[in-house]
């Protein structure tokens, strides 16, 4: 299943979520694109498999704290907003699932009577 475009439902307008989950990597891609820079150069510079960074742009892995780090050094882009990405990334696609929501739920009642 293509998780890239998997829509999620919009709540009220103090506390909207996106309608289109997107993963970082679309956004790194973007970035190298517009710099003129291929994958492969990029992770060369960066030492890292171009397998597995492109694997993260596609999407199939997250942007973890050592990546964005090599990203800031190799793009002078902040680490912070390639992680803060993927968190929101994360949350998003946790709240679309819905098993994971009605553990939260159940979690909630419980709570709530304590």
């Amino acid at each position: 299943m293509d998780t890239t475009n998997n829509m999620v439902k919009n709540k009220t307008a103090n506390n909207m979520t996106s309608s289109m989950l997107i993963h970082p990597g679309e956004m790194i891609k973007d970035e190298i694109n517009a710099r003129g820079i291929t994958q492969k150069e990029l992770a060369q510079q960066m030492g890292v498999s171009y397998t597995v960074f492109n694997e993260i742009l596609n999407g199939k892995r997250p942007v973890t704290t050592e990546y964005a780090l090599l990203l800031e050094a190799a793009l002078g882009t902040n680490a912070s907003i390639w992680i803060g990405l993927q968190a929101d990334y994360n949350m998003q696609k946790a709240k679309q699932d819905k098993s994971f929501l009605k553990r939260l739920e159940k979690i909630r009642k419980i709570a709530a009577v304590l």
